[in-house]
């Protein structure tokens, strides 16, 4: 049983980048552990959320839906007008598709993601436009991150437009948060890690034999 609960809050999936490092299978619907990787991350953003879209390609559409058969909630598909122009359209299609304020975004390749960062990344969000942690590196994790959704949409588009792929650049449009990495102390260590590679991939699976996972 989930110690998290559900909030107003739409979770976005973002899953249309064609993962050249990952080889030619389309690793959104790879088995992790017997489970399709965007079904991890989609499983652990319900415990939060109670809105959830899925930002694809739509080739890949038909898969994807098979991997989320018998989730407990509705699923929208915000598929890419164009195929793979970067996490910034992908953000923008996603979220111009969720109906809450605010909407927690993460890539289809978290599998690690931590509920907990997501409830306290809305928490800090509240009043502004959108939450996300700058890692110990100086990098900031804008691909799980929380935003407000149509001020974030319309940063994202305005971005695009203006040929600037960069999720950054839509961000300095907005009223941010940034949460320093070192804050997150019951933040799961492993929330970032993201799966791009086989060999990164037959790790992971490892690890999901543990309860903690």
């Amino acid at each position: 049983m989930s110690s998290h609960s559900q909030r107003s809050l739409s979770g976005v999936v973002l899953a249309g980048g064609y993962s050249t490092r990952f080889g030619e299978d389309d690793k959104a619907v790879a088995e992790l552990a017997g489970t399709p990787m965007i079904r991890r991350v989609a499983d652990r953003l319900a415990t939060v959320c109670d809105e959830l879209v899925i930002n694809c390609r739509e080739d890949q559409r038909e898969a994807i839906e098979a991997a989320m058969v018998d989730f407990p909630e509705p699923v929208a598909f915000a598929t890419d007008p164009e195929p793979d122009r970067g996490p910034l359209a992908g953000i923008a299609v996603g979220l111009e598709t969720a109906t809450r304020e605010y909407a927690a975004v993460v890539a289809c390749d978290m599998p690690f993601v931590d509920p907990t960062l997501l409830e306290a990344l809305a928490d800090r969000a509240e009043g502004r436009d959108g939450a996300l942690v700058e890692l110990d590196d100086g990098w900031y994790q804008t691909t799980q991150a929380v935003y407000r959704t149509e001020p974030m949409a319309r940063a994202c588009a305005d971005a695009l437009e203006g040929e600037d792929g960069r999720i950054l650049a839509a961000l300095e449009e907005l009223d941010t948060v940034v949460v320093d990495e070192g804050e997150l102390e019951s933040v799961s260590g492993d929330t970032f890690e993201s799966i791009d590679t086989r060999e990164a991939l037959r790790k992971a699976a490892t690890r999901f034999e543990t309860p903690s996972h």
